[in-house]
């Protein structure tokens, strides 16, 4: 017993911490480490059991008037105790609420959690001219996404035959286990390693796609681009990111990169333009040329602000301001 870790410690409370702060800090930490979220992971399993293990003993008043006193030795079956944690009562407090608000499905849901599965989202950097970014404009941009595969339709499998529910699990994706202890019979689940969750197994895969259920499709959209968009601003186009295999698709990010222009540089809304005019065309107050103001006021009128110019005079050093 000496080699495990004080509960408190696992879930990083203090030993007068309130029972909602037990319960707390273990939702945290089971959404942090549960295998759903760590395919493959064996540390961030063996955490997961060890958090589940604390907050079973932790959230049960008598177990946990019994761990302060005696520590682990109050569950050590060499002394009497019960056989440690393969899943807790946890004092009415339902492991399929966990699941269901933190991976969309029940405890014992994995199957269902797998069908409703979105693909994951593409982030693609589409490049403006300062133009196209201050007066909007359409852009066509063209990317690859994954797409369910047209041969199996998503189940990765040669023919619809070849689908099988898992023995392992009976199809639920999960595996229950059940153990006798001192505090009553305690229960644990654990995401179906035969079938990786899904509830099915495939005998035969798919040749086209070699049982990914997934293929690479080219594909072009046109964009509109608003008005006034900035450099770093992203336009999200939903539902065109990789499709899964239950046929969700994710979401299309486009990270927008806006080139500088050769008079104005931006601030926040405000346009800011610097140029050199002589001392007489100061004196005398000559108006800008027409085709300058033009493209300004078109600047000006797109982003609803306004346009700054600073005119430094070739004889003087310093900077006349002028709006």
């Amino acid at each position: 017993m000496a080699d495990k870790r004080d509960y408190y410690e696992v879930l990083g409370v203090s030993k007068g911490a309130s029972d909602d702060e037990i319960k707390k800090a273990y939702r945290k930490l089971a959404k942090k480490y549960h295998p759903d979220v760590n395919p493959g992971d064996k540390e961030a399993e063996e955490k997961f059991k060890e958090v589940g293990e604390a907050y079973g003993v932790l959230s049960n008043p008598d177990s946990r008037a019994k761990y302060d006193q005696y520590g682990h030795a109050a569950f050590d079956p060499a002394s009497g105790g019960g056989a440690g944690f393969g899943g807790f009562d946890f004092g009415g407090f339902d492991m399929g609420d966990i699941f269901s608000t933190f991976f969309g499905g029940g405890g014992g849901g994995g199957r269902s959690s797998s069908q409703s599965q979105r693909g994951e989202s593409i982030g693609l950097r589409i490049k403006l001219t300062f133009e196209e970014a201050a007066l909007g404009c359409k852009k066509k941009i063209e990317f690859t996404r994954k797409e369910r595969c047209s041969s199996c339709n998503g189940s990765g499998a040669d023919s619809p035959s070849d689908v099988e529910t898992c023995k392992t699990c009976g199809g639920s994706g999960r595996v229950r286990t059940v153990q006798n202890t001192i505090f009553g019979q305690m229960q644990s689940q654990t995401t179906c390693s035969a079938c990786r969750g899904k509830g099915k197994t495939i005998k035969n895969f798919c040749k086209k796609c070699s049982g990914s259920g997934l293929k690479n499709v080219s594909k072009a959209l046109d964009v509109n681009i608003p008005a006034g968009i900035d450099d770093g601003e992203r336009l999200t186009l939903r539902s065109q990111g990789n499709v899964s295999t239950s046929g969700l698709a994710g979401d299309l990010v486009l990270v927008v990169s806006v080139s500088k222009h050769e008079f104005f540089e931006r601030d926040g809304e405000n346009l800011i333009c610097e140029f050199p005019i002589s001392r007489c065309t100061t004196l005398i107050k000559q108006p800008l040329s027409s085709r300058f103001c033009s493209s300004t006021s078109i600047m000006k009128f797109r982003l609803s602000s306004k346009v700054t110019f600073f005119a430094s005079s070739s004889c003087t050093p310093s900077r006349k301001r002028a709006t």
